[in-house]
C-alpha cells in the first residue's frame, strides 16, 4: 500500500533550493514502510519520489540518489504541497528568517494559496525584524508560538536547541493529527531518545538540513532568482511518516464509500487532491484490471480450486505463516494503540489507487455477466462494511485469518501480485510524470455502478459493525473472531 510522503523533498526544494541534495536516512525509516524508502544494498541509497526527479550519482565509487534543486522545479510545487494550507515557521534565529522568506517567495511565484506564518513569543524582540520583511499580525502571518503550531499543516521547528529540549512535549501536543513536523538537524531526536520517548505516531517527522548558516541559505536563494540552480546543499530524511494509507483506507475511505459511494471520496478533495486522485486512478486502473481478470479466470478454470486443495494437503509440512510481521504492520499496531478518536486524513493518492482497484473488480464482474447486486456486494460492500472494519480494529492478520482457508490462501497468493504490478507499472508511471487520461475519470464518474450501489445503500443496516481493538473483547473470543490462527492438513481415516 502506497504511502505518498513528499514533504522532505518538497521542503528542500523551496526552503533551501540546493545545487545538490544528498539523501540520508536513519534505521527508523524502514520501520514505517518498505514502500516509502528502500535500501537496495549497503552502498546504494535509494528512495521514492512522487514529484521531483531523482538522479543517480557516484561518490567515491558509491552510488547514491540525489534530487537536484532549481527554480525549474517550481512547476511541481502545487502537487508537492497538496493538502497543505498553512506552514508555521517557529522561531527567528539563524535559519528561520531564511527558510520562511524562501518558502514565502517560492509559494508566491508558483501561484499557490498557502500561508507562511511565523510563530514567536508575544514579547519576542524578533517580532520587529519579522514584521520588517512582511510577517505581521495584521496580515495574519505572525502569531503566538502554540497558536501557530495548532493551526499549521506543516510546522518547521527552528527555535534554539535548548528551547526544543524544554518545550517539545507542548509542541508535539499542540500539533494537528496528520500534520508534519519539519526539523533542520537531529538534535531533538537525540533529546527524545535520551528521554525514552517517541514522536506521536499520528504525525509525520522529516528533516531538511541546509549545509550552511541561515544568511547563506537566503543569499544563495536570492542569487538563484537570476542564476537557476544557485542554492545550498542540504540533506533530507524521513524519520517517521504517519501511516495514512492503511488508516485512510480502513477508516475514512471505507466509511465514505459505505454511506455515500465512491464518487464522494473524489468530491471531498480540494482541486490539488483531485489531481492526485486522478493521476493515481489513471495509473492504477489498467494494471489492477489485469490482475483481477487473472484471478477471475484462474477461479473459473478450476486452477485456483486445485491450488487450494493442494495447499491444504501440505499444511502438515507447510502451515500458513503470519502476514503481519513487516515494519509497516508493526507500526500499524502502534498507530492503533494511540488513536484519539479523530479520523485519519483522506489521502488522495491512496484513495485513487484503492478506488481504481475496486473499480477494476467491478468491471471484471460486469464483463463476465454478473448482476449488479452481486457486483456491488462482491466488489464493494464486503470490503468496506465487513472486511476493512476488522483490519481497522486489529490489523491485516486479524481480518484475513478470520476468513476461510480459501480466502487466507488467496490473499497470500494474490497480494504480492497486486503489490508488484502497482509498483512496477502504476507507481513507476506516476514517478515518470505520466499525465492522467482524462477519459479515465470521466468514465469513473459516469459509471452505472454508482447508481446500483446507491440502491444497495438504501438497504444498508442502520448500524456499523462493531469490533473491539487489542484492548477490548467486543466481537472477539469463543464463537466470535479469533486472535490465534492455525492451519491443519485434511486427513482421511479408514
Amino acid at each position: 500500500m502506497m504511502m505518498k510522503t513528499q514533504v522532505a523533498a518538497k521542503l528542500q526544494t523551496v526552503a533551501c533550493p540546493p545545487k545538490v541534495v544528498l539523501q540520508t536516512r536513519s534505521a527508523s525509516i524502514q520501520r514505517v514502510t518498505q514502500k516509502s524508502l528502500q535500501v537496495a544494498s549497503a552502498v546504494h541509497l535509494d528512495f521514492n519520489t512522487q514529484v521531483f526527479n531523482k538522479e543517480l550519482v557516484t561518490f567515491a565509487g558509491t552510488e547514491e540518489y540525489i534530487v537536484r534543486g532549481g527554480r525549474d522545479k517550481y512547476s511541481g510545487l502545487k502537487q508537492a504541497f497538496s493538502g497543505i494550507k498553512q506552514i508555521g515557521v517557529i522561531g527567528w534565529g539563524s535559519q528561520a528568517p531564511a527558510q520562511a522568506q524562501n518558502l514565502k517567495d517560492s509559494i508566491a511565484e508558483a501561484g499557490m494559496d498557502i500561508k507562511v506564518v511565523i510563530g514567536l513569543r508575544p514579547e519576542s524582540p524578533s517580532s520587529i525584524e519579522a514584521a520588517a520583511v512582511g510577517f505581521t499580525q495584521a496580515a495574519g502571518t505572525l502569531g503566538e508560538v502554540f497558536d501557530v503550531i495548532a493551526s499549521s499543516d506543516l510546522v518547521i521547528l527552528l527555535i534554539s536547541d535548548g528551547a526544543q529540549a524544554k518545550l517539545y512535549p507542548r509542541i508535539l501536543a499542540a500539533m494537528k493529527p496528520g500534520a508534519t513536523l519539519g526539523l533542520s538537524h537531529g538534535f531533538l531526536l537525540g533529546v527524545m531518545k535520551n528521554d525514552g520517548v517517541d514522536f506521536r505516531s499520528d504525525i509525520n517527522v522529516v528533516l531538511v538540513a541546509p549545509k550552511g548558516m541561515g544568511p547563506s541559505v537566503r543569499r544563495l536563494y536570492e542569487q538563484g532568482k537570476s542564476v537557476n540552480g544557485a542554492g545550498i546543499n542540504c540533506s533530507f530524511a524521513i524519520h517517521q511518516a504517519y501511516v495514512q494509507s492503511v488508516e485512510s483506507i480502513t477508516g475514512t475511505i471505507s466509511r465514505m464509500i459505505s454511506t455515500q459511494g465512491m464518487p464522494a471520496v473524489y468530491n471531498a478533495l480540494d482541486e490539488a487532491g483531485k489531481k492526485d486522485f486522478a493521476q493515481a486512478y489513471a495509473a492504477s486502473y489498467q494494471p489492477a484490471l489485469d490482475i483481477c481478470f487473472e484471478i477471475y479466470e484462474d477461479v473459473a478454470s478450476g486452477n485456483e480450486i486445485k491450488s487450494v486443495v493442494q495447499a491444504v494437503s501440505r499444511f502438515d509440512r507447510f502451515p500458513m505463516g503470519k502476514i503481519d510481521q513487516t515494519p509497516m504492520w508493526k507500526v500499524g499496531a502502534e498507530v492503533r494503540s494511540k488513536r484519539d478518536g479523530s479520523q485519519a486524513p483522506l489521502n488522495p493518492f491512496t484513495a485513487g489507487v484503492y478506488v481504481a482497484t475496486m473499480m477494476a473488480t467491478v468491471e471484471v464482474l460486469r464483463e463476465k455477466g454478473h448482476p449488479w447486486s452481486e457486483i456491488c456486494n462482491e466488489s464493494i460492500i464486503e470490503a468496506v462494511d465487513s472486511l476493512n472494519p476488522y483490519m481497522h480494529a486489529r490489523g491485516v492478520a486479524f481480518m484475513v485469518d478470520n476468513c476461510s482457508y480459501t480466502a487466507r490462501l488467496g490473499s497470500r497468493k494474490w497480494a504480492p501480485r497486486f503489490d508488484y504490478i502497482l509498483e512496477q507499472q502504476a507507481f513507476a508511471a506516476v514517478d515518470s510524470g505520466k499525465i492522467p487520461d482524462s477519459t479515465s475519470m470521466a468514465e469513473f464518474l459516469a459509471h452505472p455502478v454508482h447508481g446500483a450501489l446507491a440502491t444497495c445503500s438504501q438497504m444498508r443496516p442502520s448500524i456499523d459493525i462493531s469490533v473491539g481493538d487489542e484492548t477490548s473483547s467486543v466481537g472477539v473470543g469463543a464463537g466470535a473472531a479469533r486472535t490465534e490462527f492455525r492451519s491443519f492438513a485434511t486427513t482421511v481415516s479408514a
